[in-house]
């Protein structure tokens, strides 16, 4: 160290140029370094040449916290090097200066060193004219990330382990299984020990495959269908790039084992991430893993954002504090947030609270600029940076981002589906209803058996309900209630536990006995399949409203009678009467813009563990 820095003491400037070309990379511990030698052996203005203006303290840790990112020699400087770079006694001041001559020209960091008493009228002009954060007195916040480092390996353990198993399985299968005939063929000559070799070659050529489409990113796993389109692209390059591998070498590949290998193992993969996804959301759920974050915007996008992240606990966010520009005054927002500071203040306010990741809502800055500016900033703080248009309740395949002169435009596509869209559907329906009435025909009869049996009452209960287009139609259910509901509903009628349009009382004393495990797990709602075969309703839907609830409509809840109506829906499956009316409607109104037959399987899908649970059935 000390010859490196005797060679190039005879220039100073080489010094200066020499780590601020490298401040930003992964040789920056090896300038902080060269500054902690020099201030011992030539004083303490020599190692601010040394580090271009960069004090001791602060950038050794900057440098040893994007150095954690590497995952073998990161921990050994911090455990060895850092005592090395203490800083001798003197007070440092950490100021961010930015060039405002034009819009071009980018941040330049500098710090500067001094004493304890130089703060005085020359500093105060020295800080007007620059945009000066001081670090705070105290430890600030540790920055935490959703998951763990050691959970991504984890996650490539268990790839590991499910692609191993797989291949153990399709070269047992290909000599025993005789599956579209591709049973061990001896006329291919292909023995077991080729097949232990490309089984090598694959699980090898598979797992970095993921690893370069991003599958193991952080921002990758659990991050739904996105995480599971990479997992298929990545099993379609494997594939190409075995079968082309072994044409042009000649090798001899087994159809049967091929086959086998990736018939099982890219269902075997999802189910794997499907897991792993579980446990990540069982995780932040109970408030684990969470990722600290700041919410820039106005009070009111701000309020939109928050309560996304309160409503949606699997996402794993923990907001922190809330920013605004600098032109509003309040101290908090309408729901009630503390604003911590403004938003030209934000990297300081970042390091304050400790935040790994920026929300950027609509309102956060006045200028296109600024937005560029603190790009670059967060950036150099490895902080993740996520910016929310204003656009809710519009599905991802619905938008496109196009960049065109430098400015992202995003396009929305309209909410249409196509007569095929709308055929299939209804075949769907029918086949899905009549299917279902068949299965559930015994647990329909004891139903049935059991509401004759406690009261001799009807049966069935039809209610009279708006469908598609505004059409009324008998909804079927089993009566779930005493025979004169509608009149004891006006006795009660004051104890509604507010729900909007909605009468919703968890423990209403019109329910019978077998009314309670009716609604307690939707058997009540059977009935509806006849509804469905009818065309009056379809499997999947928004819930049918009464006439007198869409009597009462705002215009904007009329396009829920765009579709027709739905045994389940989002809103069952995500909560049902435990919802708001404005979370009924929220989720009812982006099925009727958004609706496709694949999201009506993961809905059905849904619907069966919503109804085994009980949840808000009531």
């Amino acid at each position: 160290m000390e010859g490196i820095a005797r060679g190039l003491h005879p220039g100073e400037d080489a010094w200066q140029g020499g780590c601020r070309r490298h401040a930003h990379h992964s040789v920056r511990p090896v300038c902080v370094g060269l500054a902690g030698w020099a201030t011992r052996r030539h004083g303490q203005g020599h190692a601010d040449r040394c580090s271009g203006g960069i004090a001791q303290a602060d950038v050794a840790s900057l440098a040893f916290s994007r150095c954690g990112q590497r995952p073998w020699w990161s921990a050994a400087l911090r455990r060895f090097g850092r005592p090395l770079l203490r800083p001798p006694p003197a007070t440092l001041r950490w100021r961010i200066t930015m060039k405002r001559q034009s819009d071009d020209v980018g941040p330049e960091r500098t710090l500067a060193a001094g004493s304890a008493g130089d703060a005085g009228p020359a500093g105060a002009a020295d800080q007007a004219a620059h945009s000066t954060v001081s670090p705070p007195s105290a430890v600030p916040a540790k920055a935490t990330r959703s998951v763990p480092v050691w959970f991504h390996r984890a996650v490539l353990a268990l790839d590991a382990v499910i692609l191993a198993g797989v291949i153990v399985f399709a070269a047992w299968g290909r000599a025993n299984l005789p599956i579209l005939g591709f049973t061990e063929d001896r006329t291919e000559q292909i023995t077991y020990a080729s097949v232990r070799l490309t089984g090598a070659y694959v699980l090898i050529g598979w797992l970095l495959a993921i690893a370069a489409l991003g599958g193991y990113s952080r921002r990758n796993i659990g991050a739904g269908s996105s995480e599971f389109s990479r997992l298929l692209r990545a099993s379609l390059v494997t594939a190409a790039a075995i079968g082309i591998g072994c044409y042009l070498a000649k090798f001899p590949l087994s159809r049967g084992f091929f086959v086998i290998l990736f018939v099982t193992g890219v269902p075997a993969l999802m189910v794997g991430r499907i897991a792993v996804r579980q446990f990540v959301h069982g995780m932040h759920a109970r408030g684990h893993w969470a990722t600290r974050v700041l919410v820039a915007g106005t009070p009111m996008t701000i309020d939109d954002v928050a309560k996304v992240l309160a409503r949606e606990t699997t996402l794993g966010y923990s907001v922190v504090g809330a920013v605004t520009p600098r032109f509003w005054r309040d101290r908090v927002t309408p729901a009630g947030h503390e604003i911590i500071g403004h938003s030209d203040d934000l990297v300081r306010l970042v390091t304050e609270h400790g935040a790994s990741s920026v929300i950027l809502a609509a309102g956060a800055f006045p200028r296109a600029a600024d937005y560029r500016r603190v790009t670059w900033e967060l950036a150099n703080h490895d902080i993740e940076m996520i910016v929310v248009p204003a656009l809710t309740d519009i599905a991802s395949d619905r938008i496109r981002v196009q960049p065109l002169a430098g400015l992202p435009f995003v396009f929305v596509d309209p909410p249409e589906r196509g007569s095929l869209d709308h055929l299939l559907k209804r075949g769907f329906d029918i086949i899905g209803a009549a299917t279902a009435l068949l299965l559930a025909a015994p647990l329909m009869l004891l139903a049935a058996w059991q509401v004759r049996r406690h009261d001799g009452g009807p049966v069935f209960f039809a209610q009279e309900r708006v469908g598609q287009g505004g059409s009324t139609f008998d909804c079927l259910k089993f009566r779930s209630m005493v025979t004169d509901a509608d009149e004891v509903l006006e006795r009660i009628r004051h104890l509604d536990e507010g729900n909007g349009l909605l009468f919703k009382m968890e423990e209403d004393p019109r329910i019978t006995p077998p009314g309670r495990w009716l609604r307690r797990y939707s058997v009540d709602e059977l009935p509806q399949l006849i509804n469905v075969l009818r065309g009056e309703m379809s499997l999947v839907g928004p819930r049918p409203p009464l006439p007198r609830e869409v009597a009462e409509y705002q215009e904007d809840v009329h396009r829920r009678l765009n579709v027709r109506p739905g045994i389940t829906g989002l809103w069952q499956v995500s909560g049902r009467s435990d919802l708001s009316w404005e979370d009924t409607v929220r989720l009812d109104l982006y099925y009727v813009d958004n609706w496709s037959l694949v999201q009506d399987l993961l809905i059905l899908g849904r619907t069966v563990n919503a109804v085994v649970g009980g949840r808000g059935a009531y």
